[in-house]
């Protein structure tokens, strides 16, 4: 079976639609997968089972990256073209069978509209795959020795951003004597193009219990990273996807995006959002590239109580 699969620029919506990629290959034991998505997603596709190919859509003008995608696609026959994007050059493409995206339903979270595209009764959990140099590269960076807090302190636009001093004061009551993680480590991750942002907080991280992972990792070594943690806590990112799929219990911190479509998914995740209400929270002549942080409604008291709620939630599912 000949699969192609085009999926998401941005690397969270890349995340949520690796269910739907698992549901296939799960069914289909000789599948042969060609993925297309943007140069930021791609990575996560790298340990893909049946992977061929990786078509890179580096954004063009005059969008003619769709037509590179058609030209190196319209050779083959393909039994199934799944396109989360709706690009009009997979009509072109000769083929069994094509399933898109609904524009339908753009109010309702994506990972749930991305379960019409194959007409799944059940919503398919973000499934991906490493290789065992992401497993040992994990190992390596956070070694077994004791529990260990997970945070992601960025995101891709500031105005998403908690301010550094809120998560020093949640990692602090967390990791304290009577924190839902006594004594546990403290993992920082992030980009590269991130750690101006992040540095703040990961110097104020006592040497001895600081494992800093930004700008040191690549997107599958850090799902595997992820993987070792027992709590993650931070923004709204690609990352905060990244720790959902990985299993870790997850806290989302929410502001001016929509926890009602960008939640990470899982029943061991969970929110939190500023108490001013997102259709208030946005400025006049707001810019998300020039913004200072909009999370200043969220308090460290909220951010804690989210927290021991998602942990105990998840040891009574456990139990």
């Amino acid at each position: 079976m000949k699969l192609l699969f085009v999926t998401s620029t941005r690397v969270g919506d890349a995340i949520l639609s690796t269910g739907l990629l698992h549901r296939v290959i799960e069914n289909n034991a000789d599948v042969q997968v060609t993925v297309a998505c943007g140069p930021a997603a791609a990575p996560l596709f790298e340990a893909v089972p049946g992977l061929e190919r990786i078509i890179v859509l580096d954004k063009m003008l005059w969008s003619l990256h769709w037509l590179r995608l058609w030209l190196l696609c319209v050779p083959r026959f393909w039994d199934l073209v799944i396109d989360l994007r709706n690009a009009p050059v997979t009509y072109l493409l000769a083929r069994r069978q094509r399933r898109g995206m609904s524009r339908d339903g753009s109010d309702q979270r994506r990972v749930e509209r991305m379960t019409r595209v194959l007409d799944l009764e059940q919503t398919p959990a973000p499934k991906l795959w490493t290789a065992d140099k992401h497993v040992d590269f994990a190992r390596a960076a956070i070694p077994d020795g004791g529990p260990v807090l997970a945070v992601g302190p960025t995101a891709n636009w500031r105005a998403k951003t908690w301010r550094p001093e809120n998560f020093a004061a949640l990692i602090k009551r967390l990791t304290a004597d009577d924190g839902i993680l006594p004594g546990a480590r403290v993992a920082v991750f992030g980009r590269d193009d991130e750690r101006p942002m992040a540095l703040r907080l990961i110097s104020g991280i006592p040497d001895e219990r600081r494992i800093d992972l930004v700008g040191k990792l690549d997107l599958l070594t850090a799902y595997a990273c992820l993987a070792r943690c027992g709590f993650y806590v931070g923004n709204d990112s690609g990352l905060m996807h990244l720790a959902a799929a990985s299993g870790v219990p997850t806290l989302g911190l929410f502001g001016p995006t929509l926890e009602s479509l960008y939640a990470p998914w899982g029943t061991h995740t969970g929110i939190v959002r500023t108490k001013v209400p997102y259709a208030e929270i946005f400025p006049d002549e707001f810019d998300h590239r020039t913004s200072e942080s909009l999370m200043d409604s969220l308090s460290v008291d909220m951010a804690e109580t989210g927290a021991r709620d998602l942990w105990h939630r998840c040891r009574d599912a456990a139990e």
